[in-house]
């Protein structure tokens, strides 16, 4: 595998750091995938997939999205975005498309790999740049996702616009970091760490807590945006606008907190069925928690991952 990086900017000046992994110079490039991160986490945590990935001659892609690892710059600068930074998050992930396909071209297979915040994210994608650039990307891979929650994420809201009021945008939110992960973690007691709940694999939880990039604590402006963006995504008038030919494929663990153990999942699927998408199927892990990518089973999961994206490029 080769690796190298480089940083793209936005119209703003914005340097997001940008992974590059790509096959040995013998191996021919079949396709590209491009991976969009969790929430608190870098990029710099696919490389075992990428690894995988590249081996079979795949091109990987993977951003530090604004405000984490390498393009937050620093520890103390991670969680602190500006405002309406879902939607910035987004347009972020569009830029780097086109940027890859001004690089490749129009004729290799594109995909996005989207975990957890970068699962909404793409969602947020599949509808605001599919309809305008439909041949951009082949398929998206949900992961770590969840369907429409309701008038549960008003609560969010309230709680994150008054601390805004009260304290400033990049104040760390200890109370909705505490209901969020705090409620996430209580269904894995008793906890060896505040982080259990994200695999059965604690060399894994154990290097996610030594890394302070990640599991920080974010800001409630960061909140604010990212609870209106889970909002707007599966507003009925928003995901109706979505391309009955997509390809998506969904994956989780039964026991994600963030799914809502399967059934999150399981309603997503549905609003897309009913929504008349042709291409969506999905796959739920016994016993697996919020990082498949990460777990004792990682080997099958990514198997499968790459089981579905060859089906897509050989069609």
């Amino acid at each position: 595998m080769q690796k190298k990086h480089f940083v793209w900017k936005d119209s703003k000046g914005n340097a997001i750091y940008v992974y590059e992994w790509l096959p040995d110079k013998q191996t021919p490039i079949k396709a590209v995938v491009q991976i969009s991160h969790g929430m608190a986490e870098t990029a710099a945590r696919y490389e075992r997939l990428a690894l995988f990935l590249t081996q079979q001659g795949y091109a990987v892609y993977a951003n530090d999205h604004l405000g984490h690892g390498k393009t937050a710059g620093s520890p103390e600068q991670v969680g602190k975005l500006p405002k309406d930074s879902f939607r910035c998050l987004v347009s972020h992930m569009s830029g780097i498309t086109s940027h890859l396909r001004i690089k490749y071209g129009m004729k290799l297979p594109f995909f996005i790999f989207g975990h957890s915040m970068g699962s909404f994210l793409t969602q947020h994608y599949m509808v605001s740049y599919m309809n305008t650039n439909p041949d951009h990307v082949q398929g998206f891979i949900l992961s770590g996702s969840n369907g429409p929650q309701g008038a549960m994420l008003n609560g969010g809201i309230a709680i994150a616009r008054l601390e805004c009021a009260l304290l400033g945008d990049h104040h760390r939110s200890k109370v909705i970091n505490t209901l969020v992960f705090g409620a996430y973690n209580k269904k894995f007691a008793p906890n060896r760490t505040p982080s259990d709940w994200i695999s059965r694999d604690g060399q894994e939880v154990d290097k996610y807590e030594a890394d302070p990039y990640c599991g920080v604590i974010f800001t409630a402006g960061f909140y604010r945006d990212f609870f209106r963006g889970l909002k707007e995504i599966h507003r009925y008038d928003y995901v109706c606008k979505l391309r009955k030919g997509l390809k998506v494929f969904v994956l989780s663990g039964e026991e994600d907190p963030v799914g809502d153990q399967g059934k999150g999942v399981k309603k997503l699927i549905r609003m897309y069925e009913s929504l008349g998408l042709q291409h969506v199927s999905y796959k739920l892990y016994p016993g697996g928690r919020h990082e498949m990518l990460n777990e004792t089973n990682r080997d099958e999961v990514m198997q499968d991952v790459l089981t579905w994206l060859d089906g897509q490029v050989q069609r």
